[in-house]
């Protein structure tokens, strides 16, 4: 199965009621004067608004997509341009480049239960694939079981692994992990971070600490902080990118549990709202159900069954 059609079946609850709707509101016009009729009245623009908020896009993203129908008034084909301010708002690209930095160091953060540990086995994955050496920096040190998981999961992916004596101080965790990273040669370090309400904000400070320790210990560290999003909770997700954002510099967002929520709309809202980039999803619950996200694929899976 290619990517394309894995990331059709992890949005299929969204596209079942996004497409869904939209194929609804298309088969009426073409009783009562078309497509293009429908689409320029009034209530039908609010039934369209409607549908794109229930998916999660948010409020920016909805209403930008609603003028872009407006401003498109001579367009017969009211999806497409649907689907061309889509990927406009989605064209958020990375800000940095991994090439000539070794080792590669990727702060993984987030709220407790949004699948950061396995997110960090799936990243290292990744890496082993690409024919990339993976290290993995234990630095959760206040859940007991923590540093026993990533140890189960460093094994499984073929990764190397520093972890420390729970209540070790987290940065000191890090800088350790860099050191040996840049010792055994390796090419990316993964830190997983303590899960952290973003209103506690002695933790976020907590965040600024380690990302100082980070950049003592390489040039430039952390080069990427990946924020991983639990796609079920929708907007207030976003409450959460922003806090993390504000303290932690987040660069890209990680966005798991895709599959288990009909409101995958909320891709659009964080790329629209905070100019950050999805940079990958979680589409299932098997190792190898993280992609790398695409904004073309992911439109053409949003719209597929319409």
């Amino acid at each position: 199965m290619d990517i394309l059609e894995r990331l059709r079946n992890g949005l299929r609850r969204t596209t079942d009621h996004l497409a869904g709707r939209l194929g609804t509101l298309a088969a009426e016009p073409r009783r009562s004067g078309g497509m293009e009729a429908a689409i320029q009245s009034i209530d039908t623009l609010d039934t369209l608004e409607e549908i794109l908020l229930e998916a999660d896009l948010g409020v920016s993203a909805t209403s930008r997509l609603i003028d872009a129908v407006r401003d498109r008034a001579d367009s017969t084909d009211r999806l497409a341009v649907v689907k061309a301010e889509l990927l406009r708002l989605l064209d958020v690209m990375p800000t940095h480049s991994a090439s000539g930095t070794h080792p590669w160091v990727v702060l993984i953060v987030g709220v407790n239960g949004t699948g950061k540990t396995t997110t960090v086995a799936r990243l290292a994955r990744l890496a082993t694939q690409a024919g990339k050496r993976p290290l993995i920096c234990a630095a959760d040190t206040f859940r007991a079981a923590a540093a026993e998981q990533l140890e189960v999961w460093a094994r499984r992916v073929d990764a190397d692994l520093v972890r420390a004596r729970p209540g070790s101080d987290p940065a000191a965790v890090v800088f350790d992990a860099i050191s040996s990273g840049k010792a055994r040669q390796c090419d990316v370090v993964l830190v997983d971070t303590a899960g952290r309400l973003h209103t506690r904000t002695n933790l976020m400070e907590e965040l600024d600490k380690i990302r100082r320790v980070a950049g003592r210990a390489i040039e430039g560290a952390p080069h990427e902080t990946l924020l991983v999003l639990d796609a079920t909770v929708g907007q207030n997700g976003l409450a959460q990118a922003r806090k993390f954002l504000e303290y932690s510099g987040v660069t890209g967002v990680v966005l798991t549990k895709l599959d288990g929520t009909a409101k995958g709309g909320i891709a659009v809202a964080i790329t629209a709202e905070l100019g950050v980039p999805i940079r990958y999803v979680g589409v299932g619950e098997r190792l190898d159900d993280l992609l790398p996200f695409s904004a073309t694929d992911y439109v053409e899976a949003l719209f597929k069954s319409s």
